[in-house]
Order: structure tokens, then sequence, then C-alpha cells
């Protein structure tokens, strides 16, 4: 099984930025589609952002587009998003997730999930 592991959550201010970063073990890192979705305390688990294997194509949810940024570094089996500009309505869990396809993908595409960081704006 693929393991993907978050890091860089924290408590942020309103207008700051955040690096999150997913490291994946396993051989086929590159082969696979990775995405971020993010959590709300009483929301549903909502899509964010996908990447193509190689990095060259990316996809956004119309709330986050203009200020994250997903991008991936095979070589360290790496996928990131950028976070920029939080609000308050940032605030969710971050999950990072191996995907199926590009674009906007629903929970039953997602082949595997990290354990999320938490994300918190302050306003």
């Amino acid at each position: 099984q693929v393991q993907l592991v978050e890091s860089g959550g924290g408590l942020v201010q309103a207008g700051d930025s955040l690096r999150l970063s997913c490291a994946a073990s396993g051989r086929t890192f590159s082969r696979r589609i990775m995405g971020w979705f993010r959590q709300a305390p009483g929301k549903e688990r909502e899509w964010v952002a996908s990447i193509s294997q190689s990095g060259g194509t990316t996809y956004y949810t119309t709330s986050v587009r203009g200020r994250f940024t997903i991008s991936r570094d095979n070589a360290k089996n790496t996928v990131y998003l950028q976070v920029n500009s939080l609000t308050p309505d940032d605030t969710a869990v971050y999950y990072c997730a191996a995907v199926r396809s590009l674009g906007l993908v629903t929970a039953r595409q997602v082949d595997y999930w990290g354990q999320g960081t938490q994300v918190t704006v302050s306003s």
C-alpha cells in the first residue's frame, strides 16, 4: 500500500501563506495523478487541486484558483500545495491523495489517502 504523509500545516493569520508537503512511499509515485482535498469542521471533504504525473497539468477548484499552487517533485516522491492569501474559510484538514483522474474528483476516485495536516487561519 502507498503511504502518504502530509506536513506543513499550522496556525496562521489571514493573508499568510503555507507550503504543505506530502511525502509518498512506494515505487509508483511518478505514475500517479496526485491531488489535495480539504475538510472543514462539519463539512464534506472537498477536492482542491490535482496534478498530472509529470507535473505539467494542474486543476483547481474555483475558490482557490489563483491563490493555491499544486506542484510535485518526482525525484523526491513529494507533492506540494502552496497556499497563499489564506482566509478563515480555508481552515480545514488538508489531505493528500493518489487519484484516478485529473480535474474534479470525488472520494470514490481516490486510491490512497494521507492522514491530513491541519491548517487554521485566524482573522
